[in-house]
C-alpha cells in the first residue's frame, strides 16, 4: 500500500472531484459544502469526515496514516472506529497520527486469528 502524506489529502480530493459543482460533491460525501472547501484548501479535518472521505476517494485510510499493510492473504477483516473531538476543530498532524496508532493497537486484540 502506498504512504500518503495526510497534506495530500486536499489535492486528491480536488483532483477526484475535477469539473463537478462543489455543493454536489459535498452532498455526495455526506459533508457540508463548507467542509469540503477547507479540506480541498489543506485544512486536515475530523475523524469522521476523514473517513467520509477516505470512502468516497476509496482509499485504505491507513495510506494516510503511515501504518504498515499487514495483509496476510487471509480473509479480510476491519474494525471500525469514529470519534468526534470537539475541543480541537484543528488538530495537528502529530495528534491525528498518536490517536490512530493508540486506536489501532487497541483495536489489535479484535482483529487477530481466534486460536485454532
Amino acid at each position: 500500500m502506498p504512504q500518503r502524506p495526510l497534506a495530500a489529502l486536499g489535492g486528491l480530493v480536488r483532483d477526484h472531484r475535477g469539473p463537478r459543482k462543489l455543493r454536489e460533491t459535498a452532498t455526495e460525501i455526506g459533508i457540508s459544502a463548507a467542509t469540503l472547501l477547507r479540506v480541498e484548501s489543506g485544512r486536515i479535518p475530523d475523524v469522521v469526515t476523514f473517513g467520509k472521505l477516505c470512502k468516497w476517494l476509496q482509499v485504505d485510510p491507513k495510506s494516510f496514516l503511515g501504518f504498515p499493510d499487514n495483509d496476510k492473504g487471509g480473509p479480510e477483516k476491519s474494525v471500525a472506529m469514529s470519534a468526534h473531538f470537539k475541543a480541537d476543530r484543528n488538530p495537528q498532524e502529530a495528534t491525528i497520527r498518536a490517536l490512530a496508532q493508540m486506536l489501532l493497537l487497541a483495536a489489535n486484540p479484535l482483529i487477530e486469528e481466534p486460536p485454532a
